[in-house]
């Protein structure tokens, strides 16, 4: 990260630049400002910076000096630098250093990551060396701290667990802005006291509480939640739902992801509205490689939102100065304006958000989509690696589902495209030799989740519509939020391969059918990310993509839909180590009904 003196050790330095009685480290110099203060886009204008910050905003031909360095922005806008306010950087399973050097000649200079997935595996220590890498890369990297480990104590077995107390500490770190996505929201409505805690250390140290409230309701429950501290929500699918949140003073986080296409729906609370979109946030939350290296970051997600009508300053706005205020941190970042840090932009086309030069702290990182500084590669210890630990070689018998009778009424996850949500559907299934098979012609997998921290030998074992497969089976130790071994097919021999594969691999994702690997990628640190270069990742997604449709699935990014199955604080229905979820009701069901 680029450290830059605090603005109360500067005044003096800055106002003296601002009157030309001190001359400039850059200049850049005649460029379309956009300004998100006052919402317009204002011609020939040049920015003057020194240590990094911005001094002067308009006419600075009295700050430059003979050691001043001067770029011509003639024919380019000037825009603040984009900042991602709520990313999990393992989704992308690369390691920070790889992240920033996908995201950064995109324009994104700034991220607020919620890394719960490394802390359910490895607890604090593992969000400790995700932040310890941030600080060697030329990314802002802030850090939300996880809430929720587990996200849903007593329906589920993580790998470690973070308490108020280990919040409370957090609070005093420099690199954490806030509290990570809130996923207990029924904690939060209904009073429970560890809950409340976390909130009330992070209101204490004047940081912000980021939220998750996946309900659709806008009464009472909600305001209960927004009156507790919880400042935004990126789990709006409905336009009305954002609409309530941004009403009630709540920024509203419009996801645009990798699997997660909510944008065209929920951004027609600000297009068909006609409201001010003051509280809206443009986000990412969860990206694979191949999204980042082929259609962008924010500036992708920000052209996605222009073309649902959203007017290109506001959806600027979206990313930058509404981001900076929801974290408090608006006396730093969010705009080009005197006193600011010098995050800077230089984009060609407005309307196709195309960023050819990227400054960070003033100085040029990146240009025409390529890095212009070096990013370290980190090595991460031996005890990150190694952490699947199912204690057991896997067989088909894991995968047998017994039952009496001729036909029986089940319960089962249907899965969506693009979306998070499941459906908990009721279906009658015929009982073969005494057991229940999958059956693709009727598109029923077997889903199955097993505890691989600490060899409880626990596990859930049930059905799922949605993914098409016809052969063989698919595996994943990305499996939100505890990320135990997940599993889906309709071959129990395929099934178990899958998984013992992935326990042999110390983690990962992979596709198998009729006994043969159709395509591996390997997730050695905590069964989440791998140090390998973006490019390669890349290139292993893709085999993984490919081999799913080989297997009848012709789903966007299927991967992290599969992943959701275990995660029991979205609705309807999900499946944990210790069984199936009614997250509507918060309550285990049995598999069958009858």
């Amino acid at each position: 990260m680029h450290q830059i003196k605090p603005l109360y050790e500067m005044t003096q330095e800055l106002s003296l630049v601002a009157m030309g009685l001190e001359k400039a480290d850059l200049v850049i110099k005649g460029g379309k400002l956009i300004n998100v203060n006052t919402h317009e886009i204002i011609p020939d204008m040049d920015v003057a910076i020194v240590g990094g910050r911005i001094a002067l905003v308009g006419d600075a031909t009295h700050t430059i000096g003979e050691n001043t360095e001067v770029i011509d922005a003639s024919g380019y806008y000037l825009s603040p630098g984009f900042m991602d306010g709520h990313i999990h950087v393992e989704s992308s399973m690369l390691t920070v250093s790889q992240y920033s050097k996908t995201v950064v000649p995109r324009g994104t200079t700034a991220i607020f990551m919620d890394p719960h997935e490394i802390a359910n595996v490895l607890g604090i220590e593992g969000v400790q060396l995700m932040i310890a890498e941030g600080k060697k890369v030329p990314l802002r990297v802030y850090v939300a701290m996880p809430s929720c480990v587990p996200s849903a104590p007593g329906f589920e077995d993580a790998g470690a667990k973070i308490t108020p107390l280990d919040i409370k500490e957090a609070m005093t770190w420099k690199e954490v802005a806030g509290l990570g996505e809130m996923m207990n929201f029924p904690g939060v409505v209904y009073g429970d006291k560890e809950v409340h805690d976390e909130i009330k250390y992070t209101l204490q140290a004047g940081k912000c509480v980021t939220g998750h409230f996946s309900l659709p309701e806008t009464g009472k429950m909600l305001n209960a939640y927004i009156a507790s501290g919880c400042r935004s929500c990126h789990e709006s699918v409905r336009k009305e739902d954002a609409l309530a949140k941004m009403r009630l003073g709540m920024y509203a986080k419009l996801r645009e992801g990798s699997a997660w296409h909510d944008l065209k729906e929920v951004v027609k609370a600000i297009t068909e509205n006609q409201v001010s979109a003051r509280f809206a946030i443009l986000i990412s939350d969860d990206t694979h490689p191949d999204t980042l290296i082929n259609n962008g970051h924010l500036d992708y997600i920000v052209k996605r939102a222009i073309e649902e009508g959203v007017n290109p300053i506001t959806a600027i706005e979206m990313v930058t100065i509404n981001v900076a205020e929801c974290f408090y941190m608006g006396m730093d970042f969010g705009s080009i304006s005197p006193g600011k840090i010098a995050d800077i932009n230089l984009i060609s086309d407005l309307t196709k958000v195309r960023v050819e030069q990227v400054f960070i702290g003033g100085k040029l990182v990146a240009k025409d989509g390529q890095m212009r500084v070096d990013t370290p590669q980190i090595t991460y210890p031996d005890w990150s690696k190694n952490t699947v630990k199912v204690g057991k070689t896997l067989s088909t018998d894991d995968f047998s589902i017994k039952s009496s009778g001729e036909k029986r009424q089940i319960r089962v996850i249907e899965i969506e495209e693009a979306k998070v949500g499941t459906k908990h559907l009721i279906k009658e299934v015929p009982v073969k030799n005494g057991f229940i098979e999958a059956c693709p012609k009727k598109d029923l997998a077997k889903v199955a989740i097993f505890e691989r921290h600490k060899k409880t030998l626990t596990k859930g074992l049930a059905l799922v519509s949605g993914f098409g497969i016809k052969k063989g089976a698919v595996g994943s130790t990305v499996a939100h939020d505890s990320h135990n071994l997940l599993l889906v097919g309709v071959n129990d021999q395929d099934l178990a391969l899958a998984g013992n594969e992935l326990i042999k691999a110390g983690g990962g994702m992979i596709v198998v059918a009729e006994g043969k690997i159709l395509a591996l990628l390997s997730l050695p640190i905590a069964g989440l990310l791998t140090d390998s270069p973006v490019e390669e990742v890349e290139s292993k997604v893709l085999a993984l993509d490919k081999a799913w449709k080989e297997i009848g699935c012709k789903l966007i990014s299927p991967f992290m839909t599969m992943a959701l199955l275990g995660l029991p604080v979205l609705p309807e229905l999900r499946i944990t180590n210790r069984g199936l979820v009614d997250t509507v009701n918060f309550k285990f069901v049995d598999l069958f009904v009858d």
